[in-house]
């Protein structure tokens, strides 16, 4: 009897618990987050535009160059360092909204990494121009001294000369 009633009891939370288990899991699959298929028709954008939360206005897919982006927005290149610290954000560590769609480089645009829309202190080629100098430079400063040590590799030997001792344990008179 008793083991009919314990069989009851886990048929009973097995029942209970299952949509909350399958819901779980259910929301944690990747299928879900993988973009649409680019869209061809005005329909299509317009579906795209509401799974993504946005105006169809303000919604436009990056271009189908092979690169798998699909149906995916392409948002304003604004890294986090330049979003309002002020602003009552619903993730304030991440400077996001709820339901706010990330963008396709957002791993490379939060605060803590490079910041995208930031103005240059230096232009690129200036700044490889330092670099490319300073390597070449040390090259070259190492290639024309390689031939002038400035010291010696060895030590000279030290022999006794003409058969003295050099050495005694006994103590000295």
């Amino acid at each position: 009897m008793s083991s009919l009633i314990k069989s009851v009891k886990l048929a009973r939370f097995c029942l209970r618990t299952y949509p909350v288990l399958a819901t779980a899991i259910r929301h944690h699959w990747n299928e879900d987050y993988k973009p649409g298929l680019y869209p061809r028709t005005e329909e299509e954008r317009l579906k795209a535009a509401e799974r993504y939360g946005l105006h169809p206005s303000e919604y436009k897919p990056y271009q189908n160059d092979g690169m798998g982006y699909g149906d995916y927005p392409e948002l304003p290149n604004i890294s986090g360092d330049s979003k309002d610290p002020f602003y009552p954000w619903d993730n304030p560590e991440l400077k996001r909204n709820f339901n706010e769609p990330l963008h396709a480089e957002f791993d490379l645009m939060r605060e803590d990494r490079y910041n995208v829309s930031a103005q240059l202190r230096y232009p690129m080629w200036m700044q490889w121009l330092q670099f490319l100098g300073v390597m070449f430079g040390t090259f070259a400063v190492y290639a024309i001294l390689e031939n002038f040590k400035m010291f010696h590799p060895l030590t000279p030997r030290q022999y006794p000369g003409d058969g003295k001792v050099h050495y005694t344990f006994e103590p000295e008179e």
